[in-house]
């Protein structure tokens, strides 16, 4: 028997869902949100209703129905710390995305718990999620900063990486569980991540190092207080500056690679200089790393959108080679990582995760 499998990814103005039966694509859609429309929403998780509609509308376009599907996972967002691998969406997890709970962070990504639900109650199934971008539970050492009031969580993408680590693993003859892997996603946020022996023991969040397309990344403390207080800036100021307004498209006034790349083969210095410097710390943020394998790197695999681009991984490669093979495995593969995860919990090769309360299971 071959199972349908609904994946839903949603995104700030966008939800992309995939049907696929077994591993196999039948389709995949992005569904675009008017950002003026998403607007009017007061919170995240008030827009369920408004996605779910237009999910159920495509799967009817498409010539399905709820009732047909065998599985429904969505994309983990920014949930407390939990463990890599599938989650039963529960009415735990539900009260702390609605509610916002603490260590909940309010991002687009904790509408694949609610969105996977809501379509999973009219089917009569369970909903999962699958790899959350808080999964990874780090070792204490990892997680101590100079600020006591401050600990250090995994943020990363890891339903891409994982994914593509496990692919990497399994085209060189070997288990995921085997090899010891830095991994960097290279989108509108870079974040990497370390995974020994299968497992995520440390990782670099989108604003820890590396600045990125749409993202400052790590900046001096001391000036950085300066920039936020001279200006008068609130705090939705400094964290819509952080996010979405720095980088690439703070440097140039496009987030756009390609366009960056084009400027910079007509000549454009400052493009060539904000572009090389850009894959310059990531080399870096790469490199930082390797102290949480205590030097034993089987491969470093640059992954997503980015990664695409012949002088974006040319000059990450030449600065990371030395400390272990380069693997170049571009685009995003997340659709089709939630779909796997989902048919390997449905069929008994994997056993959900399930939150009982905030911060416990």
């Amino acid at each position: 028997m071959r199972h349908l499998i609904l994946a839903i990814n949603p995104g700030s103005i966008s939800t992309k869902i995939g049907l696929y039966r077994d591993e196999d694509p039948v389709f995949t859609r992005t569904i675009e949100h008017d950002h003026a429309e998403i607007l009017k929403f007061p919170s995240i998780p008030s827009q369920k209703e408004m996605r779910m509609a237009l999910v159920l509308e495509t799967l009817k376009q498409e010539g399905y129905g709820p009732e047909q599907l065998s599985g429904v996972v969505g994309r983990g967002g920014l949930l407390p710390p939990m463990e890599t691998g599938g989650y039963l969406v529960n009415q735990a997890m539900l009260d702390m995305i609605i509610n916002e709970a603490p260590g909940v962070s309010p991002h687009a990504s904790n509408l694949g718990a609610l969105l996977a639900d809501g379509v999973a109650k009219l089917a009569g199934l369970p909903a999962y999620i699958y790899d959350a971008v808080s999964a990874g539970r780090l070792p204490e050492i990892a997680t101590v900063t100079g600020f006591p009031e401050i600990t250090r969580r995994s943020f990363s993408h890891v339903l891409n990486c994982r994914a593509q680590g496990i692919q990497y693993a399994k085209g060189i003859g070997k288990r995921f569980e085997d090899v010891n892997l830095i991994i960097a996603h290279l989108g509108g946020g870079v974040s990497l991540g370390v995974y020994e022996k299968g497992q995520l023991v440390d990782s670099v969040a989108d604003d820890y190092h590396s600045f990125s397309p749409e993202r400052s990344g790590g900046v001096p403390l001391l000036d950085f207080t300066d920039f936020c207080f001279d200006r008068g800036l609130t705090k939705k100021d400094v964290i819509r500056r952080i996010r979405g307004n720095a980088g690439l498209k703070a440097h140039l006034g496009t987030a756009d690679c390609r366009e960056a790349e084009k400027r910079m083969e007509n000549g454009d210095d400052k493009a060539r200089l904000v572009l090389t410097a850009m894959c310059y710390n990531i080399a870096k943020s790469i490199c930082s790393l390797l102290p949480a394998l205590a030097g034993k790197c089987d491969a470093v695999i640059l992954t997503g959108g980015i990664a695409k681009s012949a002088f974006v991984t040319a000059e990450i490669t030449k600065r990371v080679n030395s400390i272990a093979p380069v693997a170049v495995l571009p685009g995003e593969y997340e659709l089709e990582a939630l779909a796997a995860g989902c048919l390997r919990i449905i069929t008994g090769l994997e056993e959900a995760h399930e939150i009982a309360a905030l911060g416990r299971e």
